[in-house]
C-alpha cells in the first residue's frame, strides 16, 4: 500500500466494511454485484482459513480479521488481478489499521501459509 487515498485501497476498505457487516447480520448489506459474487465463496474461504490456522476456528477469530482474510483470500485465489505479495502486504496493512495488536501477524501467517501451499 503506497497511499491511503489509492482507489484500490479505498475499494478494499469498503469491501472489508461490507464483509464485517455481513458477518454481524448474516445478510448482504451491499448491492454491489462484485460483493455478492464474493459472498458465494465465503464457505470455501472459511475452510481455507481453518486449514491454514487449524487452532483458530473461524467463529473464534475476530470478525475484522475474518473480513480482512476473506477479502485477501478471495483476491489471491479466486480473482487473481494483483500479485500475491501486493495482496498480502495490503491485508497486513489493513490489519494494522483496523485489527488488534496481534492481527497483522495472524493475517500474515494465515496468508503466508496459503500462499506457500
Amino acid at each position: 500500500m503506497k497511499k491511503l487515498s489509492d482507489p484500490r485501497h479505498l475499494k478494499r476498505v469498503k469491501y472489508i466494511e461490507n464483509i464485517f457487516a455481513y458477518s454481524c447480520h448474516k445478510k448482504s448489506v451491499s448491492s454491489d454485484p462484485n460483493f455478492k459474487k464474493m459472498m458465494k465463496y465465503f464457505p470455501k474461504i472459511d475452510k481455507l482459513i481453518e486449514k491454514a490456522a487449524p487452532q483458530f476456528p473461524v467463529p473464534k477469530i475476530a470478525k475484522i480479521d475474518v473480513a480482512i482474510l476473506r477479502l485477501a483470500i478471495y483476491e489471491l485465489i479466486f480473482e487473481k488481478h494483483e500479485p500475491p505479495k501486493v495482496i498480502i502486504d495490503e491485508a497486513v496493512e489493513l490489519a494494522k489499521t483496523y485489527g488488534g495488536d496481534g492481527s497483522p501477524a495472524f493475517v500474515n501467517g494465515v496468508l503466508g501459509t496459503l500462499y506457500k501451499t
